[in-house]
């Protein structure tokens, strides 16, 4: 069996620390979960929802993918990972909210902005991030390409809204959102400083979480 170290230095430190520490947590999660909240987060190595939350096993239900993007409800048959995991978080385990975190320095949005400048991103990174073609190209009427950093982070930010209005067009998230009983929500994380920032979805703005 050819393990990589790093990873079964991981899994040894795991089963001699933490696993025993929460060892009744595991068993009883054993008979299925009951997470009470989704995130759709970033791939990106460096941005653990797990992490920046402090949660244990069990407690979030989460979905990454590159920029944090959710694309909008389309019965096509075809293959849909994203839309498979929001409906069965939504109709399968009945979370109570979904929280989309994007992050700052996401490659996947720069690579959005790299596509309009037809600049090579990847044969399925390039359609992924064209779900963000909208936004993205009112970002570049509105701002300078003096201001890479500006529109970078302008993007990072108006994405997380333009999914949060994608996850309505799924009929079982708006039926839930309507009856009260699912509420959506948008975060950026800042990597270089640990903080995060919370939409504020009457005004658009994202506000640093103060702890």
């Amino acid at each position: 069996m050819e393990i990589p170290e790093q990873l079964l230095d991981g899994y040894r430190a795991f089963k001699s620390g933490r696993y025993i520490e929460e060892a009744a947590r595991y068993q009883a999660l054993a008979a299925g979960q009951s997470p009470h909240t989704m995130i759709i987060a970033c791939a990106d190595s460096r941005v653990d929802p797990a992490t920046i939350f402090a949660a244990g096993p069990g407690e979030l239900f989460v979905v990454r993918n590159v920029a944090a993007i959710v694309p909008p409800c389309e019965p096509d048959g075809r293959y849909h990972g994203t839309s498979a995991a929001i409906e069965f978080a939504v109709t399968g385990l009945g979370i109570n909210r979904i929280v989309i975190l994007a992050h700052g320095q996401c490659g996947g949005i720069a690579a959005a902005l790299a596509a309009n400048e037809r600049r090579p991103v990847g044969q399925f990174i390039g359609p992924w991030v064209d779900l963000l073609a909208d936004v993205r190209d009112a970002v570049i009427e509105r701002i300078e390409p003096s201001q890479p950093l500006l529109r970078q982070k302008a993007l990072e930010r108006l994405a997380v809204q333009h999914s949060l209005d994608n996850l309505m067009t799924f009929p079982f998230v708006s039926e839930a959102v309507d009856a009260g009983r699912l509420t959506l929500h948008g975060a950026w994380f800042a990597i270089s400083d640990g903080k995060l920032h919370w939409l504020e979805r009457d005004t658009g703005v994202f506000v640093p979480v103060e702890v």
